[in-house]
C-alpha cells in the first residue's frame, strides 16, 4: 500500500504518517498539490492520497481526473472543522478522517482500500478452480492473460495475483486500454517528454516506468488500435520502452498481465490483433467463469455488497426474503459480479423495514432466461415467464415501440440507450451486451449526443432510480 500525504508534515498529520507506516504501508509527502502532481507525473505512484483539508483539494481532484490519474483522495483535518470537511467530500474526497489520528481509523481506511481491490470473495467450487491455478502461477514472472465476460473480476483476480508474487511490495498499476483515446494511450503507456504533443507541459512517465519492479495490468487490452500494437509487441519483447518525443530506450522490470472480455483468436483471424501480440501474451490463460455459472457464489456476494452499501449509507443492513433469493438464483447476470454489485446497491436504497423485496431490486426478466439455463419450454409461459416467477403487471410505457415504420438507424439507437441504461451507464458492460467494440459505442454515442439525444452518464440510471 503506497500513501501518499499531501500537507504539512507536522504535528497530528506527523502522527498520521507514523501510524500508517506502523501499518504496513509505504508513506511519501509533499507539501503542496502542485509538488504532488509533479511526484505522480514523475511514476511515484500512489494507492491513495491523503490531503490536508485546509489545501485546494477541488484543484487536486481536477488535475488528477484530467491527467487520467486514478487514485482515491482522503481529507483529513481538525475533527472541529464540520464545514470543511463537508466541502473535501464535495470537491471530490472519498472520505474524510478527523484529526488527532485514531490508529483503528487510519488502518480501517488503508484495508478498505486494500480489500476493495484484490479480495476475491468466493464460494463456488468453479472460483476455487480458477484461483488454485492464480496461486500455482502469481510466484512466477509469466505473462498471463486474464479472459472472460465483462464484469466477471478480472482486474480484481489480478490484483489478488501481484499480491501473491514475489512482487507485492512493489507496484501494481492498472491502465484501462477502452477507456483511454487512442490518440494519447500511447502517452498513457510508455510516457512524453516536454514539449512532445500539445499539452504535454512537462516530462511524464508512462504506466511501464511507473510500474517498474512491480506489475503491470493492461485492462481489455483488446480493444487497443492495431497501430498501437506494434510497439506494445516490442516493449514485451525487449522490456524496454521510447517515450513519445525522446531520444533513449528506457529500460524497464515488470510483470506484465493483461484481460479481456473477448475472444482474442476470434479478434486475431478478423485482424484486429495482432497474432505475435496474442502469442506473447498468453503464455498463460485463465478464464473467469461468468456469475451464472458460479450459483454458490451468489448469495455470498450479495451479502458483501449489501453490508458495504448499507455500511456507506450509515443505515441497517436490510435482508432478502426469499422471493428475492429465488430471483437473484435464476437471473442471467448478463453484467456478472458487477451488475450484482448495481442491482445490492439500489437494493439497500430502495428497502422498506430492513426487507429487501422484488420491488427493491428492480430485476427485469429473472427467469425469461430459464430456457437458457436448462429449463424446457413446456415450463416457460407463453410471456416467456416461468410458472410461479413474479410478473410485474404490463403497462403502455414498457411496451417495446413498434419497429414497423422506423429507420434501422433510430432502432439502433434506441437499443444502444436502453442498454446503457440497463448497465447504469457502464460503457464497457454496454459494448459486451450489444457485441460491438468500446469504439464503435463512444464514436455512436457521440453522434446521438451530437443530435442532442440524453446519454447517460455512469452511475446516472442508479441515481436517478434512487
Amino acid at each position: 500500500m503506497r500513501l501518499l500525504i499531501i500537507g504539512n508534515l507536522d504535528g497530528h498529520i506527523a502522527t498520521a504518517g507514523k501510524i500508517a507506516l506502523e501499518k504496513g504501508a509505504k508513506v511519501a509527502h509533499e507539501e503542496s498539490v502542485e509538488r504532488a502532481m509533479t511526484a505522480l507525473r514523475s511514476g511515484q505512484g500512489a494507492d491513495i492520497v491523503m490531503i490536508d483539508v485546509r489545501l485546494d483539494i477541488r484543484q487536486l481532484c481536477t488535475s488528477l481526473k484530467s491527467e487520467r490519474i486514478s487514485v482515491p483522495v482522503v481529507a483529513f483535518g481538525i475533527g472541529a472543522e464540520t464545514k470543511l470537511a463537508v466541502e473535501a467530500i464535495k470537491a471530490g474526497a472519498k472520505e474524510y478522517i478527523p484529526l488527532p489520528p485514531d490508529a483503528e481509523l487510519i488502518a480501517a481506511v488503508l484495508n478498505a482500500v486494500a480489500e476493495e481491490t484484490s479480495s476475491v470473495i468466493h464460494r463456488d467450487p468453479s472460483m476455487k478452480k480458477v484461483l488454485s491455478l492464480a496461486d500455482q502461477i502469481a510466484p512466477s514472472d509469466a505473462t498471463v492473460l486474464i479472459t472472460g465476460e465483462s464484469g466477471t473480476g478480472k482486474e480484481v483476480l489480478a490484483r489478488y495475483m501481484h499480491l501473491k508474487s514475489k512482487r507485492a511490495q512493489k507496484a501494481f498499476i492498472s491502465l484501462n486500454c477502452a477507456a483511454i483515446p487512442e490518440n494519447l494511450l500511447e502517452s498513457e503507456l510508455f510516457g512524453h517528454e516536454r514539449g512532445a504533443f500539445t499539452g504535454a507541459i512537462g516530462r511524464r512517465v508512462g504506466k511501464f516506468e511507473e510500474a517498474n519492479g512491480g506489475t503491470l495490468l493492461l485492462d481489455e487490452i483488446s480493444e487497443m488500435h492495431p497501430r498501437l500494437q506494434a510497439k506494445l509487441l516490442r516493449a514485451v519483447q525487449e522490456r524496454e520502452v521510447d517515450r513519445v518525443g525522446g531520444t533513449q530506450p528506457i529500460k524497464v522490470d515488470i510483470r506484465l498481465l493483461a484481460t479481456s472480455n473477448r475472444d482474442i483468436e476470434e479478434e486475431v483471424r478478423l485482424g484486429n490483433f495482432r497474432e505475435d501480440l496474442y502469442f506473447r501474451l498468453n503464455v498463460v490463460n485463465i478464464e473467469l467463469p461468468p456469475l451464472r455459472d458460479r450459483q454458490a457464489d451468489i448469495e455470498i456476494l450479495a451479502e458483501h455488497f449489501i453490508a458495504k452499501y448499507a455500511e456507506a449509507n450509515a443505515v441497517p443492513a436490510p435482508a432478502p426474503n426469499e422471493e428475492v433469493r429465488r430471483m437473484m438464483l435464476t437471473h442471467p447476470w448478463r453484467g456478472n459480479v458487477r451488475e450484482l454489485e448495481n442491482t445490492m446497491h439500489r437494493a439497500v436504497l430502495l428497502s422498506h423495514d430492513g426487507v429487501i423485496t422484488p420491488e427493491s431490486i428492480q430485476l427485469r426478466g429473472a427467469a425469461t432466461e430459464a430456457a437458457g439455463n436448462g429449463a424446457s419450454p413446456d415450463n416457460v409461459t407463453g410471456n416467456g415467464v416461468a410458472p410461479g416467477a413474479p410478473q410485474a403487471e404490463a403497462s403502455p410505457q414498457d411496451a417495446a415501440p413498434p419497429l414497423v415504420g422506423r429507420t434501422v438507424a433510430a432502432v439502433e439507437r434506441d437499443l444502444i440507450i436502453d442498454t446503457l441504461n440497463h448497465t447504469l451507464g457502464n460503457r464497457t458492460h454496454a459494448a459486451n451486451i450489444l457485441g460491438i467494440s468500446i469504439r464503435t459505442l463512444r464514436n455512436k454515442l457521440k453522434l446521438y449526443s451530437q443530435d442532442g439525444a440524453s446519454i447517460p452518464m455512469p452511475g446516472e440510471a442508479e441515481r436517478s432510480s434512487a
